[in-house]
Order: structure tokens, then C-alpha cells, then sequence
């Protein structure tokens, strides 16, 4: 990077109904390029966009972090108020700081969060909410979700509720927060924190909750799937549940002096 540059941190939020997700893909729109399209706009020339990670299509964010180095005379309110003229209405960028050259927004992170709504109320069928929630539209068991999410807290291994799996890393995670919280009138939230996800991990995770909670599956199975590998007990998780109740809410990381710098709604 060259003397007059400086990079950027940008904290975003994203409706991710419109998107093949955050992943740049030729012909298809996607987060990543619309905002490396806005920065090509502003400097005449591409600047790579880095993220904190990707999440699918139809996924969400109210938190999620990115990179970007831009040239002289670039500032932090100036390029935040034009990215914000040149993004489509379904990216915002709530904020953008100057930070060291190295700041690397994956590879710095120690702990991501999500959070995940499903709607049990009949008025969750709603064009004002079904795209940013599962409209189940039926109630489920709070207190059994609560006993499946219980055992989630801690260091477990998480293959089997992963599409993909990183080998070279292995599969376990180590949550620090995982619990159900009552989403106004309309449903349930599933709220989740750990120093990494596998790629669905929370989908498959609330779509197995979920069942647990319409009585379909017994709460014991969730110890036995988190083991790391269900099929030596004969148990597969359940469907996903759907990408439009997933939202990227917070991704945090360590200062000099070891706090946590938290991004968030």
C-alpha cells in the first residue's frame, strides 16, 4: 500500500433478499460487488473489498465488517457518505474508520454473531416481515428450544450440522452464547455467538431446534449430534432452516489492550 493510502473499516448493513449472497460472482449481484463497483466509481479503478465473512444468498447483516484502501485524499466521512450516494437502496454503510494497513477483517475477527427469527404468529406471513424471518406461522415449545440451545454453550464439534467443512481447521467451534429470546408479538429469536461458524452451522441448527420444539425430535439427540459425528448414532440433522431469518449482527475484534471493539445493531 502506498504512502497515501489508507484503509478503511466499513460496518455494514445489507437486506440480503436481492443478493447471491456476499461472494463476488460473475452475472450474478452480490454485496461484495456492489460495493467494490461504488469504490471503482469513486477512484477509477478496482479496489479490492475484503469481508468478514461470506454469508449466503438471502442472507442478512446489521453487522457485518469490510476493507477497502483507498487513495489521497480519501477520508472516513467522505467516503461513507459517497458509497452510501452510489449503493443500492439494500446496502447501507453505517460506518467507516481508518485503521492500520495490516487490518485484515476475517482473519482479525475472534467472535461472530448471529441471530436467527422465526415467526409463529400468523401475522408472520407478512409481505412486512416474511422476507426477513421463516414464517412458520405456528407456535413452538420455547422451553424445549431453550434446553436444546443450553448444551450449545462451549467447545463442541460441529461437522454434523455443517454443509461444508474446513478439514485443514477441523470442525470445532467454541460458543460463548447461544439462547432463545421471545421476538415481540411475532415469533422467536435465536441468538448465537462463537470464534467461528461452519457454512450453515446456524441453519442447521435452529431448523434441528426447531423440530425439537414441535415435539418431532427428542432434545437428547442434540448431545449426540454435537459429539461431531451423528452417524455412528444413526442421526441426521434436520433441513436448514431458511436463509431469510439469518442476519450477520456483530463481529468482534481484539484491541492492543486485549478488549473487544463491538460492532453491532
Amino acid at each position: 500500500m502506498g504512502d497515501r493510502e489508507t484503509r478503511f473499516k466499513l460496518i455494514l448493513h445489507y437486506d440480503g433478499s436481492a443478493f447471491r449472497g456476499w461472494q463476488s460472482q460473475p452475472g450474478a449481484p452480490t454485496v461484495q460487488g456492489e460495493i467494490e463497483a461504488a469504490t471503482a466509481q469513486l477512484t477509477g479503478e478496482r479496489r479490492p473489498v475484503v469481508g468478514s465473512g461470506r454469508t449466503d444468498t438471502g442472507v442478512h447483516a446489521t453487522g457485518q465488517v469490510a476493507a477497502v484502501t483507498m487513495p489521497a485524499p480519501w477520508t472516513a466521512q467522505a467516503l461513507c457518505r459517497s458509497l452510501n450516494a452510489l449503493l443500492p437502496d439494500a446496502v447501507w454503510v453505517r460506518e467507516a474508520v481508518a485503521v492500520h494497513d495490516g487490518f485484515h477483517p476475517r482473519r482479525d475477527a475472534v467472535e461472530r454473531s448471529y441471530s436467527y427469527r422465526v415467526g409463529t404468529a400468523p401475522d408472520a406471513a407478512s409481505p412486512f416481515h416474511r422476507r426477513w424471518c421463516w414464517p412458520l406461522c405456528r407456535p413452538i415449545d420455547m422451553e424445549a428450544a431453550s434446553r436444546a440451545a443450553h448444551h450449545l454453550a462451549g467447545e463442541h464439534e460441529f461437522r454434523s450440522f455443517a454443509k461444508s467443512g474446513q478439514p485443514k481447521r477441523g470442525y470445532a467451534c467454541r460458543v460463548t452464547h447461544a439462547r432463545w429470546r421471545h421476538w415481540e408479538d411475532l415469533g422467536a429469536v435465536f441468538e448465537i455467538s462463537a470464534n467461528r461458524f461452519l457454512h450453515r452451522m446456524v441453519r442447521y441448527l435452529v431448523g434441528t431446534m426447531v423440530d425439537m420444539a414441535l415435539g418431532r425430535r427428542d432434545e437428547s439427540e442434540m448431545v449426540l449430534m454435537l459429539q461431531g459425528d451423528s452417524k455412528k448414532h444413526g442421526l441426521t440433522t434436520s433441513p436448514p432452516a431458511p436463509p431469510e431469518g439469518l442476519l450477520l449482527t456483530r463481529v468482534d475484534y481484539a484491541t492492543s489492550c486485549g478488549a473487544l471493539s463491538r460492532h453491532d445493531m
